[in-house]
């Protein structure tokens, strides 16, 4: 009996060993091609400087999908884009915007997305602001002033520099007088607009529907150069956002009565209902086909700049892990699944309908990594409320080389995500799903949904590492032996201390923008 047990350790002992020398030879060819052979820049280039910015309903974002499926084709990878749904069509046309009254000046700024266009050249007109009025009825009083004219909405800035700029350069007195008279000015801007009785979609459409030729905003971001660029309320006049500095110059123009006028042409068109899609692309699994370890990110945009960091920088990711893993290891234990979601930026509306259509396999999903949030290296994994999430995600992060995992932060069991990227669509209906979240690099302040969030602001040794990190634990989750556990706890409210509900999955919106499309009719 001895020696059959002597026997049995032996041979245990032996394909251990076997299994992790195949292990760090898989490890080792992950780390030389993702080195050696990166495609991220080329990945980058195509997607942001080739196709652009991808809002939901636009050409681009179909443009989008079709050149993923294709990619993936070209790398042997099986790829489909997979429709859930409809969403306004907008094509959008150049901005050019210019004070002609009292100097001429070529002025920065965009149309905001599913802006309403110019008329054909374009509309020359005077500027005015939105007058501090006693209430909502001297604002009906005065509303039919702005016939013909360009109104803005948005509050100037008292200073274009940062805080941190302030910080360094100037006196402690001075930076505080300034931050005290920046937020009475903020205040008495908020009373201003909401003496009106509107809120910010309702008084730009009762603008226009008092005969204002044209919306004027500006949502600087804080930092030099970066504005917030999101989507006009406007139905049949154009709302354009201008950077700080000519905002702040009209601004002043129009309070010392000098009656500037601007030249704006804005061309759009609004293209009807348009088929909504995600990108599949799956390397099916040899041992277990029916079970997945799967990535996530979405592939749509906002269209202020071409959405680099928000989220090309995890749609090249998980590219290029696909093409790793098909390269070095291409008959995976369990199939690996990549899904590029549309419309997230507008309610994680694609991986919610994922979700929603594809019940029968999120039992056998092992694990899903999502990664949404900037250019940097994965700095933080929270186990999402998951009990024993530490010890196999533990497990498959010291398979990692240690210069990666050094500085990352885990957090276990933690709570479960309910908002802000798409892995809170799989965790909903209890999915181990993971978000790999990043370094900020001034993510908040640059380039999230910015102006500025372009192909340079990347950095590739960042996007390279993070490569590296995925494409291990995609391989370790594959080779796991057993499905993962799926225990959960019960999630606790940070503020109050008190426990709280998991969340539920959501539906998406499969109809995005028909009831503002019908009402602009």
């Amino acid at each position: 009996m001895r020696k059959y047990y002597s026997f049995t350790l032996a041979f245990l002992l032996f394909f251990g060993l076997q299994a992790k020398a195949q292990d760090q030879a898989v490890i080792d060819k992950i780390i030389q091609e993702a080195n050696e052979n990166s495609q991220l820049e080329m990945l980058a280039h195509e997607l942001l400087d080739g196709i652009g910015p991808r809002l939901v309903g636009t050409p681009q974002m179909q443009q989008a999908h079709e050149w993923a499926e294709k990619q993936y084709q070209t790398w042997g990878i099986e790829a489909r884009n997979e429709k859930w749904g409809e969403w306004r069509g907008w094509d959008r046309g150049i901005t050019h915007i210019d004070m002609i009254e009292p100097w001429v000046r070529t002025l920065a700024g965009t149309q905001l997305s599913w802006s309403p266009s110019s008329p054909e050249g374009g509309l020359t007109a005077e500027v005015i602001v939105l007058p501090d009025l006693q209430d909502s009825v001297a604002f009906q009083n005065w509303l039919p002033s702005v016939e013909g004219k360009y109104v803005m909405i948005s509050a100037p800035q008292l200073t274009g520099r940062p805080d941190e700029n302030w910080e360094e350069w100037g006196t402690e007195e001075s930076f505080e007088a300034i931050k005290a008279k920046r937020s009475a000015f903020e205040s008495a801007w908020l009373q201003r607009t909401q003496k009106t009785g509107k809120n910010r979609n309702s008084l730009p459409i009762a603008l226009e529907n008092a005969g204002a030729v044209g919306v004027i905003t500006s949502y600087w971001s804080r930092e030099l150069g970066a504005n917030k660029i999101f989507s006009a309320s406007t139905r049949q006049v154009p709302t354009v956002d201008l950077s700080l500095e000519d905002y702040g110059m009209l601004f002043r123009l129009v309070e010392s009565g000098k009656k500037p006028k601007i030249h704006i042409n804005a061309q759009s068109q609004d293209t009807g209902l348009q088929p909504t899609f995600n990108t599949i692309a799956q390397i099916k699994g040899s041992e277990k086909p029916e079970e997945y370890v799967m990535l996530s990110a979405h592939l749509d945009s906002w269209q202020g700049g071409t959405g680099a960091t928000d989220n090309g920088t995890g749609t090249i990711l998980m590219m290029e892990v696909m093409r790793i893993l098909k390269k070095v290891y291409p008959n995976p234990k369990r199939t690996i699944l990549v899904g590029h979601w549309g419309s997230e930026e507008q309610g994680l509306n694609g991986s919610r309908a994922f979700v929603e259509d594809h019940p029968e396999m999120l039992e056998k999903i092992q694990v899903l990594f999502n990664q949404d949030n900037g250019t940097g290296r994965i700095a933080n994994i929270s186990g999402q409320g998951f009990v024993d999430s530490y010890e196999y995600i533990g497990r498959w992060l010291n398979k990692v080389p240690r210069n990666i995992t050094k500085e990352i932060e885990t957090s276990f069991p933690g709570n479960p995500g309910s908002g802000g990227t798409d892995h809170v669509s799989f965790v909903a209906a209890g999915v181990p799903a993971f978000n790999l979240s990043s370094l900020s690099w001034d993510y908040g302040t640059i380039t999230w949904h910015t102006n500025l969030d372009t192909y340079d602001k990347l950095v590739f040794d960042d996007i390279k590492n993070n490569a590296i990190l995925t494409a291990i634990m995609v391989y370790m989750a594959c080779e796991e032996e057993n499905m993962v556990s799926r225990e959960r706890r019960i999630p606790i409210n940070f503020r109050t201390g008190e426990p709280t509900e998991w969340p539920t999955p959501r539906s998406p919106s499969r109809l995005g923008g028909v009831l503002f499309q019908r009402i602009s009719r």
